[in-house]
């Protein structure tokens, strides 16, 4: 299965939303130049990388959601992957970096402003399993840059 990254985003003053940039360097703790700001919830070896779906921000705001690309914290956004074959322990390999998921990113209040009614559960692994974010840890460090392919493994 392959697809591509349509976005990469990291905040260096953390928080969100996550500004665009053109290039990740990805290390085992995460993406240089990308902040946390709660480090009991964010960041760290196996939450290293954030991935979520570009398909799945297009449904949501088509379905009137202000969300946007990078509005809600993902560090890479792909397009062309089927979001519903995701689940831990499926590997992304870019060209230099292969990233293992390790868990759904829970959304919390700071994403609210993304949703209509501040209704951010709308991207809970628990209730909406098929439109989660999800954490990953660094198998292969490198860059990754926007356009790139991703091969699902």
């Amino acid at each position: 299965m392959q697809g591509s990254i349509v976005g990469l985003f990291a905040a260096l003053q953390g928080g969100v939303p996550k500004p665009s940039v053109q290039l990740l360097n990805i290390l085992e703790h995460g993406c240089v130049g990308d902040k946390q700001n709660d480090t009991k919830h964010h960041g760290g070896p196996n939450r290293a990388v954030c991935l979520f779906s570009s398909e799945v921000v297009n449904r949501l705001h088509n379905e009137g959601h202000p969300i946007y690309p990078g509005s809600v914290g993902e560090n890479i956004l792909v397009q062309g992957i089927p979001w519903d074959v995701i689940s831990i322990g499926t590997q992304f390999h870019f060209n230099q970096v292969i990233l293992e998921i390790t868990s759904d990113a829970p959304p919390c209040r700071t994403i609210k402003d993304s949703f209509l009614n501040e209704e951010f559960k709308c991207i809970s692994a628990k209730i909406y399993p098929h439109s989660t974010r999800w954490y990953a840890k660094v198998i292969q460090s490198g860059e990754v840059v926007t356009g790139e392919n991703v091969i699902l493994n």
